[in-house]
């Protein structure tokens, strides 16, 4: 099972519009047969089997074992990844793309790092990353000044790092407004 599956494909969001496709989703987030499943949300199995037949179709659910039940083969299922997420690019851009300083170009820079960690090989003995996450206040007067000073320093990173050797990273750096809440 993988940590993320990143979907791409319509019929896969369609698949995960139905509320009762989520719950038989988690249900099998531990390999389970239909019947199980079905105990278990109260519900007959044949209704969950349509549920389970329709995310198997779709690649968000794979048979992962048969075993026989008084003489009848039973499968068993197991979601294909922990987490799922949509593509932005399932709706579509609406209006062309700004420039790096837009909110727009996060969109598409976050849309970016999902795409790059869910193609991740999650088999994989080990994944370094890094993850740093903080909150800054910029009087408007400054915010310039702090953007510049930003660029520049990320600038120089690119350039000592940057070369042809070694595994190579990716490097995001985003910043927007938030909004205040009062505590």
């Amino acid at each position: 099972m993988r940590d993320v599956l990143y979907l791409e494909r319509m019929e896969q969001a369609e698949a995960l519009l139905k509320p009762q496709r989520v719950e038989v989703l988690r249900q099998l987030a531990e390999p389970r047969s239909c019947t199980e499943v079905a105990s278990r949300l109260d519900q007959t199995p044949q209704r969950v089997y349509y549920h389970v037949k329709k995310l198997v179709e779709v690649g968000l659910v794979t048979q992962v074992a048969e075993r026989r039940v008084r003489g009848i083969g039973e499968g068993v299922y197991q979601a294909a990844a922990r987490a799922y997420w949509l593509s932005p690019r399932l709706v579509g851009r609406v209006a062309p793309r700004g420039d790096d300083l837009a909110l727009g170009y996060l969109v598409d820079l976050m849309e970016q790092v999902q795409a790059d960690i869910g193609a991740l090989d999650r088999a994989a003995p080990e994944l370094p990353s890094l993850g740093v996450s903080g909150a800054i206040r910029l009087p408007p007067e400054r915010r310039q000044e702090f953007f510049a000073d930003l660029r520049a320093t990320l600038q120089d990173l690119f350039t000592r790092y940057g070369g042809a050797e070694g595994d190579p990273f990716a490097l995001v750096v985003a910043c927007y407004p938030k909004e205040t809440t009062d505590e």
